[in-house]
């Protein structure tokens, strides 16, 4: 109140009172090099100090961060990543019973918890440092090795660095280029003996968690939740407590600009499964959700094909063998066994499916079309016949909105942390001001052009597309009949159509190339890349990845005539 000089900038006299005791305008923010007059009773009644001062050049204690190691950091984003889950319906012994005890054993694998002090160069360097510096005890500082289980019975961990039970002020050996103590150690490269924590591992924990359960929820579904933002993955390190500083490299491995990729995540899955020397999962049975029938149920019902088909997919995978137990439950460490991405099998059974009822050349399917529809206008009784090409036509109007929608997402989202990070109180008021004017200027942009503000986000949900029966319009197409395109058989109902064309002859056997199978669009009809490319859509992952899926079922199922030899 008794400082009345008006601000260089801005002219105005509004003044407020920084931490360290300095003016600040609260108008247009500018910070002054005077302080308040001190008034000091201790000494003397009557005398009064004046002071004028910089403040002190000395961190205080508000400035002090927690030591922490990088996977610290990581055991703090399971959590969040388990909670989300359990929200999302999933059993709630998944986050102290499964993923836990999955955690712990990495972190013994991994030499970094739960056992002896490793014999690395790098690490004795560390542990060295760490004992020859002098801690300030601070028993606020929560164990965060203890964060992600709620049982007590955890006991005590033997750490290297005893980065459990050390606390207080960050010590010299942290390295000034990152936040955390081990930073730069961790992103060292000849860390090649041991699997290296990233954040698409997370999710590569968070998956098998969910399979151990065997719980209704694909890896495609994971992905689509995380880019939807129902399970934090995106920036979720502005989530950390404030005392963990993060910068410099923490960022490299913190810090996320892509999306999660199908493949990386579950190559990693596979890697981690190997690397814990996990046990045979529990057994995927035709009452699990993952069993190819049921999924193909769902597939079905989500890309508006009728229920008939159904029958169809359950006699490839019988045919095939598919639907074994011993074929589905994930075995790790097993080379000889195939690894089951199960929503892309099951997928890929429909498109075969197709590919056996309507040929999908671009010719003979629309040829049964043109059969059904005339048979539907002489049809007064019963379901009418299915139309191929009028559920091309539903699909293909309902994709091309839902396709265009999810790309104009992907191009406007802002991959800069909404919560701004400033590793020191001095710096704070700052950056702070400087996120406020980013905010202002945004909003100020927004009025002026129009654009309207985000939505809110959508609830989580299973099926990204729905159809109901009670529409009138003729969009849902679960009920219509297949009788148009079958005939009886000794009994059985077959195909009109004796002819069906493979995706390819031969798979590949190349161990360097890494895929069975090969797709170019060009290459192909268009009836069947579009069918693989709502597959696509629906499991976020390349059509090619579908194709290679399609290759392997059909040697399956025409493995008799494909392995006679020619006249």
């Amino acid at each position: 109140r008794d400082f009345n000089e008006r601000c260089v900038q801005c002219s105005e006299v509004n003044w407020g009172l920084t931490d360290g005791g300095r003016f600040y305008c609260r108008t247009c923010h500018n910070v002054t090099e005077r302080s308040r007059d001190v008034v000091n009773t201790e000494v003397t009644c009557n005398a009064r100090i004046q002071t004028i001062s910089k403040g002190s050049r000395n961190r205080g204690k508000s400035e002090e961060g927690w030591e922490w190691y990088v996977c610290e950091g990581f055991q703090l984003i399971l959590k969040k990543q388990a909670e989300a889950l359990e929200a999302l319906g999933v059993c709630p012994q998944m986050k102290d019973e499964i993923l836990c005890n999955f955690w712990r054993r990495y972190l013994q694998k991994s030499q970094q918890a739960y056992c002896d002090r490793p014999a690395s160069e790098a690490v004795r360097a560390l542990s060295v440092c760490d004992s020859s510096t002098d801690m300030d005890s601070e028993p606020d500082r929560p164990s965060l090795l203890h964060l992600l289980s709620l049982s007590e019975s955890d006991g005590d961990l033997q750490t290297d660095c005893s980065f459990a039970s050390s606390s207080g002020k960050v010590s010299e050996c942290t390295s000034v280029c990152s936040g955390s103590v081990d930073g730069r150690l961790y992103l060292m490269k000849n860390q090649k003996e041991t699997l290296r924590m990233s954040m698409p591992m997370t999710l590569s924990f968070c998956y098998m968690a969910l399979l151990w359960l065997r719980e209704p929820m694909t890896l495609s579904d994971l992905l689509r939740f995380v880019v939807e933002g129902h399970i934090p993955y995106l920036n979720v390190y502005q989530d950390f407590p404030e005392k963990m500083k993060l910068y410099g490299l923490d960022l490299r491995i913190f810090c996320v600009e892509s999306w999660p990729v199908y493949e990386e995540v579950y190559s990693k899955m596979i890697e981690l499964a190997a690397f814990l020397d996990l046990p045979r999962f529990p057994d995927i049975t035709e009452s699990c959700f993952l069993h190819p029938d049921m999924l193909c149920m769902k597939y079905l019902m989500e890309v508006n094909l009728p229920d008939e088909l159904h029958n169809w997919t359950c006699r490839v995978v019988k045919k095939i063998g598919f639907g074994e137990v011993d074929f589905l439950t994930f075995t790790p460490g097993n080379k000889s066994t195939r690894k089951v991405k199960y929503d892309v099998l099951a997928a890929a059974i429909i498109v075969v499916v197709l590919k056996l009822l309507f040929l999908l050349d671009d010719h003979y399917e629309w040829l049964l079309s043109g059969f059904a529809a005339e048979r539907n206008k002489n049809n007064k009784e019963g379901g009418p016949y299915f139309e191929f090409k009028e559920w091309y036509k539903v699909i293909k109007c309902s994709l091309d909105v839902e396709q265009k929608k999810l790309d104009e997402e992907r191009a406007k989202y802002l991959w800069r942390c909404e919560k701004p990070l400033f590793y020191s109180v001095k710096k704070k008021s700052k950056v702070l001001r400087r996120r406020q004017m980013v905010v202002n200027l945004q909003n100020q942009f927004c009025k002026l052009s129009g654009s309207v503000q985000p939505a809110e986000r959508p609830n989580p949900s299973s099926f990204q597309l729905s159809w109901s029966e009670e529409n009138t319009d003729g969009t849902c197409f679960h009920g219509h009949s297949l009788k148009g395109i079958l005939q009886q058989k000794n009994g059985v109902l077959t195909t009109i159509n004796p002819d069906y064309w493979l995706c390819t002859i031969r798979l590949c056997r190349e161990k360097l190339c890494g895929h069975l199978a090969h797709y170019k669009e060009v290459d192909f009809p268009q009836s069947y890349h579009f069918v693989l490319r709502l597959f696509s859509f629906l499991l976020r992952i390349q059509p090619s990845y579908i194709h290679e899926e399609v290759c392997v079922i059909e040697h399956k199922l025409f493995n008799k005539k494909l392995s006679k030899k020619p006249k």
